[in-house]
């Protein structure tokens, strides 16, 4: 079956959620560990508060993605028990993908801030990585 509003299969739509859901699963069980990290450590500082939050962001970005793209796995799958139209796909689809790249975003957030908690010069270069990292993310989108 196609997908009427974009054209494209739903087997496209299947493996793409497939692999986003691995990958989404991924980084979130990473800013997890990050956010468990902040919270055993001693350290209370309005900087770590913030890393805490863009933290916890992250992995409730990616926890929706991973629930968006699982419906939309599901009802891509050869057997669904539903008959599913177009614009059945539309909503998970918008979500999970809105919701991805603002896991990225946050993570990207995240891994620039860090530095910042050692030192000025420390700071400097992972905001800097942070930023080519966005960059290089926004070409490979191109």
């Amino acid at each position: 079956m196609t997908d009427l509003t974009t054209g494209i299969p739903f087997e496209y739509w299947n493996k793409l959620a497939n692999q986003v859901i691995t990958i989404s699963s991924l980084l979130g069980g990473f800013s997890i560990a990050i956010i468990a990290n902040i919270l055993v450590s001693q350290n209370d500082s309005r900087l770590v508060k913030i890393i805490m939050l863009v933290s916890t962001l992250a992995g409730s970005f990616f926890l929706v993605t991973i629930f968006a793209m699982t419906k939309l796995l599901l009802m891509t799958t050869d057997g669904y028990p539903f008959q599913v139209a177009e614009r059945d796909l539309a909503l998970p689809r918008l979500l999970g993908t809105i919701s991805f790249f603002l896991g990225v975003f946050s993570l990207i957030t995240m891994i620039s801030l860090a530095g910042w908690t050692k030192s000025k010069r420390m700071g400097r270069i992972t905001t800097g990585l942070g930023m080519l990292t966005f960059i290089l993310i926004l070409l490979m989108m191109t």
